[in-house]
């Protein structure tokens, strides 16, 4: 039986889209059933109906800074649509602990660094602040503390010296759109647990590749 995923966006849905593509072959173990903005203008949400996926719009700016109002909103329309997992894809809003606490272990994020290095925002532009030869993109579950949950899955690129924060998050991108669908078919198949504060794979590869940054000539 395949998992029902809501994909939350504030945006332009890309990692959305991604998830979307990757959900379509009739052995990936998750389906996406609907799609939830806080934003009507979220270029996203065409994006998602176009795919035939049901796109729902929650705006959260009348619920000032009430954000258990908003979430229990929120909540009506998982619920409504009989939702198991949540996909978080550049969902620009803070939940409650009691939110976070209701979907530990089923809620997923994607942050464009390698955590826990450079959390928060602009992570690109920390990442070449702090002069990393290597950075990438972590998939993690949401916990209340911001991009600090257990790791599901990271992908790397190399940082060139002369990357800007535009074209290193550009490259990046490209990672996140390979790992997201990846994590969720991991946690969707039961393949991806809790112990503790780690995340465990069952089936992970051994490990062997190796990314060098310069490369070694």
């Amino acid at each position: 039986m395949k998992r029902r995923v809501a994909i939350l966006i504030s945006g332009r849905g890309s990692n959305m889209a991604a998830l979307i593509e990757a959900a379509r072959p009739a052995d990936f173990p998750a389906e996406i059933v609907v799609v939830i903005s806080n934003r009507a203008d979220a270029g996203g949400l065409e994006r998602a109906r176009a795919a035939g996926i049901p796109a729902v719009t929650i705006e959260s700016k009348p619920f000032g800074k009430d954000r258990a109002a908003f979430e229990a909103a929120l909540q009506a329309a998982l619920d409504q649509h009989r939702v198991e997992l949540i996909c978080l894809g550049g969902f620009m809003r803070l939940f409650t602990a009691e939110f976070v606490q209701r979907w530990y272990g089923r809620m997923l994020n994607i942050h464009p660094s390698l955590l826990p290095s450079f959390p928060g925002l602009d992570p690109q532009g920390q990442a070449l602040r702090a002069g990393v030869k290597i950075s990438g993109a972590t998939v993690h579950f949401v916990i209340p503390e911001t991009d600090a949950g257990p790791i599901v899955m990271q992908g790397a690129v190399a940082v060139a010296d002369g990357d800007t924060a535009e074209t290193l998050a550009a490259r990046i991108l490209g990672v996140e759109h390979r790992i997201y669908p990846e994590a969720l078919r991991l946690l969707a198949g039961g393949r991806a647990r809790l112990d503790g504060d780690i995340c465990r794979t069952e089936g992970s590869a051994e490990a062997g590749g190796v990314l060098i940054s310069p490369p070694v000539t």
